[in-house]
């Protein structure tokens, strides 16, 4: 009867022990997600974003009046609390270093690769102005459609082009604003597509996406960068398969 004691208690431990591993914590919150039914509806009612931290640190981020900063260390990644599948995305954004790097996964597993320390998904890419001259390739500069709304499949999700670059797709006009300066995108994911506008004007996409519901993740990656006016507003569902819906967590 001793030993049946034990085993039970070790047993208790175990499932506490994963029930507390297994738990959400929220980082901050951040941004606002709307339903487009009810918004059509006259009902603007909003949701606050809730973040939850996958492999930065409580420190990286941190609320300054409207802005989310990023620090830019450690490399990694939050993500959002839910999945979504067919949404618009508005975010504005600004780079506080030449040269910086970050950007948004959407579509996302929110599980880092060894390697890179970032994850799945459709990344929208967000580069300051001067990344290509600091980047320069056996004394190359790199062209600069690298820099304004590159769209890709990163890590293990694959897309297809609408104006390759390899198997990303480049801006056909290039909108950025350079260090300090805000800008604005305007992100329609729809059933495997994604259509990107860049400061009041669409200039890229993808399709084909194989993942196509999943978390988004805003990106920490070696710079100081700023987010602000952060929106969702969730469009109906569309037909999709399991293979395209990402692992919940």
């Amino acid at each position: 009867m001793h030993i049946l004691k034990i085993l039970t208690f070790v047993g208790l431990l175990i499932l506490s022990g994963g029930m507390v591993s297994n738990a959400q914590e929220i980082l901050f919150e951040f941004g606002e997600r709307k339903d487009f039914n009810t918004l059509i509806n006259g009902v603007p009612e909003a949701r606050t974003l809730k973040w939850i931290d996958v492999n930065t640190t409580d420190t990286t981020w941190y609320r300054e009046g409207d802005k989310l900063v990023c620090k830019g260390l450690p490399i990694g990644v939050v993500r959002s609390e839910k999945m979504y599948q067919n949404f618009i995305m508005h975010v504005e954004w600004r780079h506080m270093e030449k040269g910086g790097n970050s950007g948004i996964f959407v579509w996302c597993d929110a599980q880092p690769e060894e390697h890179n320390r970032l994850p799945s998904g459709v990344e929208v890419q967000m580069l300051e102005l001067d990344w290509v001259n600091q980047n320069k390739r056996n004394g190359e500069t790199p062209p600069i459609a690298y820099v304004h709304g590159e769209l890709f499949g990163a890590g293990k999700v694959t897309t297809v082009p609408d104006n390759p670059r390899g198997v990303r797709s480049k801006s056909i006009e290039n909108r950025c604003l350079g260090v300090g300066e805000w800008n604005k995108y305007t992100v329609v994911c729809v059933d495997g597509t994604i259509k990107l506008a860049v400061n009041g004007k669409f200039v890229n996409g993808i399709r084909e996406s194989s993942k196509r519901k999943g978390y988004l993740c805003l990106e920490s990656e070696g710079a100081q960068i700023e987010f602000r006016n952060l929106q969702i507003i969730e469009l109906n569902e569309g037909y999709i398969l399991p293979e395209h819906i990402v692992k919940e967590l």
